[in-house]
């Protein structure tokens, strides 16, 4: 039995041998949130993914959100917290609690979970060194403009000192709060941070970690994961889309339209997926390539 287990496990690293050999020195994007973000053994599971990346040659940045603590924070606070076409409204008072939750709470315990592995994260947020600078957002709502607060579009991306941490062994942390010429602060989209920023730094994946398997044929009637598909494929369905996917795959398409190779979205409730989309020749999620 036990000969037959260390089989099972020898084969599985020469599955991996071709994509270490590909893959080696390449930067990886991945947008950590949703459910791999609140559950325990998910969180250290993705840590531990995380640090395997970066034994394994690869140059691992987390973008993330924290939609979830953010809102329990604003609960606890009694500030009142509202969306207009899926987006927060951010008012200064709850700009404040979003930047003291993103910056103060989630990455630290992002930074902390990947550093039980080794000195290897290094926590920042899109205003250090003016590394997202963004502009005021409004929604769109029955073909009006919206004003939401103090939420953000990214219009530059400096990836300067992402780029040294990487040069240096590191493993960025970034929370997606992002600085404005006008000197506000704003809240931005993780997953638009995160493609972003794989834009900037020439990455070779985009990975958005989410709570479903992946972007579904024909949703609710087909429940059949599209593995591929190329960018102009899914640029005709982002109109059929549900509102919760079309940021993701969105992200994935300014990336690839950007000259990312890959974009990917994973089932983040999945143990250990993004090892087993990098390194197995089946891989799991949709994954999107320019046309």
């Amino acid at each position: 039995m036990r000969a037959g287990e260390a089989h099972t496990k020898a084969e599985a690293l020469i599955e991996a041998l071709p994509w270490l050999a590909r893959f080696h020195g390449a930067t990886v994007v991945i947008k950590y949130g949703g459910n791999a973000m609140t559950d325990e053994s998910l969180k250290e599971g993705f840590a531990e993914d995380v640090v395997f990346l970066h034994y394994a040659g690869l140059r691992p940045v987390v973008v993330h959100g924290g939609g979830p603590q953010i809102s329990e924070h604003l609960d606890k606070l009694g500030i009142e917290s509202t969306f207009t076409a899926g987006l927060r409204v951010t008012t200064p008072e709850a700009m404040k609690v979003v930047r003291m939750v993103l910056v103060g709470q989630v990455n630290r315990e992002v930074v902390g979970l990947v550093n039980r592995h080794g000195p290897f994260a290094v926590g920042l947020s899109g205003e250090d060194a003016h590394l997202f600078t963004a502009e005021r957002k409004h929604a769109v709502l029955d073909g009006v403009q919206v004003d939401i607060g103090q939420v953000g579009e990214i219009v530059k991306v400096d990836p300067g000192t992402i780029e040294a941490l990487l040069d240096n062994g590191r493993i960025p942390v970034v929370s997606s709060v992002a600085r404005g010429e006008d000197g506000q602060i704003y809240n931005v989209n993780a997953d638009t941070a995160a493609a972003a920023l794989a834009v900037a730094l020439k990455a070779q994946k985009l990975i958005v970690l989410t709570d479903v398997e992946g972007l579904y044929a024909n949703w609710p009637d087909d429940t059949d994961v599209i593995d591929k598909l190329g960018s102009e494929e899914l640029r005709a369905m982002l109109p059929t889309l549900s509102s919760g996917m079309v940021p993701k795959m969105e992200a994935c398409l300014t990336a690839v339209d950007g000259g990312v190779p890959h974009a990917h979205v994973l089932d983040g409730r999945v143990p250990h997926a993004l090892l087993l989309e990098i390194f197995t020749d089946q891989g799991i999620g949709t994954m999107v390539t320019p046309s």
